[in-house]
């Protein structure tokens, strides 16, 4: 045999094997893969090279073979695109879609929202009862959370109000306390802002005296667009050197003793949160304000106004004197 034709016959053997063994590899990606469970999620850490991700992978409860799972993701040249994150499996999927999936970043997230009104205990119920989450802040006080994400506030009493309601998204595993100082960057950003296009001659010296005064409205208002008058009220008020007599603070004063309704004794039960036993603001937020509510404290209505009252209907009725405010209350209250 000719040394031409031996070079001949080894090129076409190197031709038929790679066929074959491209066959193997194009049938192999697309059968389904065994997966541990029917559905499982499984996280990719950040920076993982291609060898370690196929280990991760299996780890996990994804039964792909590393070699070929290599060569497929050389070949179809994504090995640059691959993506951190947690990443949701069904039966069915295949290497190919797996390694599709991953390139692309198709990751699992999950949610928690924040309403705006919450105290603070409520958002942290909410999140230790979340499932996706790992629970770092579990056993800490208040204060021991803020020391943890680095806020500035430590030296209050209390960390009310110092998150910003919102929804939050989140790989599975997160710490809690990632999606805390997500919340406390967030208000600290919001509060900059309006504070920095605060109107004029507004009766608050640091921007937390106007999240106690957010805070405030936010819970005293039914309908979005009463915020600004509200504001101007408790602005007014503040003014002219009157209580505010608002109250939710009372409410949030009372605690666990509140039983559900307002009652007289409860209004002349001082506690630090009583605005009808104090002058001035309450030391802290009673509650977790969002931006509208921020907004209007810092920009309320252009009004005289002193006093309000609910109309029944979730809005309410303002007057500037305690002469017309009688009277809307005899309409609205009492008459019903």
């Amino acid at each position: 045999m000719s040394f031409l034709k031996k070079c001949i016959d080894a090129a076409v053997l190197a031709v038929l094997l790679a066929a074959a063994a491209g066959y193997g590899v194009y049938w192999w990606a697309n059968r389904p893969v065994a997966l541990k469970t029917p559905e499982l999620d499984v996280t990719i850490k950040p920076h993982s090279g291609l060898r370690s991700l196929t280990t991760q992978l299996n780890r996990g409860g994804v039964s792909v073979e590393p070699e070929l799972f290599v060569m497929m993701t050389r070949v179809l040249g994504l090995a640059s695109q691959l993506k951190s994150g947690n990443y949701a499996f069904k039966s069915g999927i295949t290497p190919y879609e797996v390694l599709q999936k991953i390139a692309r970043g198709d990751v699992n997230e999950y949610v928690a929202t924040v309403i705006e009104g919450w105290t603070l205990q409520k958002m942290r119920a909410e999140l230790d009862a979340n499932p996706a989450l790992t629970h770092d802040t579990a056993g800490m006080t208040d204060i021991d959370l803020l020391k943890a994400i680095g806020a500035a506030e430590v030296d209050k009493i209390s960390a009310e109000g110092l998150f910003f309601p919102d929804t939050y998204l989140f790989d599975k595993g997160t710490s809690d306390l990632a999606v805390y100082k997500r919340a406390y960057c967030l208000m600290q950003l919001r509060l900059t802002e309006v504070w920095a296009t605060r109107a004029p001659n507004l009766p608050y010296k640091t921007p937390y005296d106007a999240l106690i005064m957010a805070s405030i409205v936010e819970k005293e208002t039914g309908h979005a667009q009463d915020r600004p008058l509200v504001a101007a009220v408790f602005a007014n008020r503040l003014k002219i050197g009157m209580p505010l007599q608002t109250d939710p603070t009372v409410i949030y004063g009372l605690g666990p003793a509140y039983g559900g309704h307002l009652k007289k004794k409860d209004l002349q039960t001082d506690t630090p949160y009583n605005t009808y036993t104090r002058m001035g603001l309450p030391p802290t937020p009673i509650a977790l304000p969002g931006v509208a509510a921020l907004n209007a404290t810092l920009n309320p209505a252009a009004s005289s106004a002193l006093y309000f009252v609910s109309g029944g209907d979730g809005s309410s009725i303002f007057s500037d004197n305690l002469g017309d405010h009688n009277k809307a209350v005899d309409k609205y209250i009492r008459g019903q």
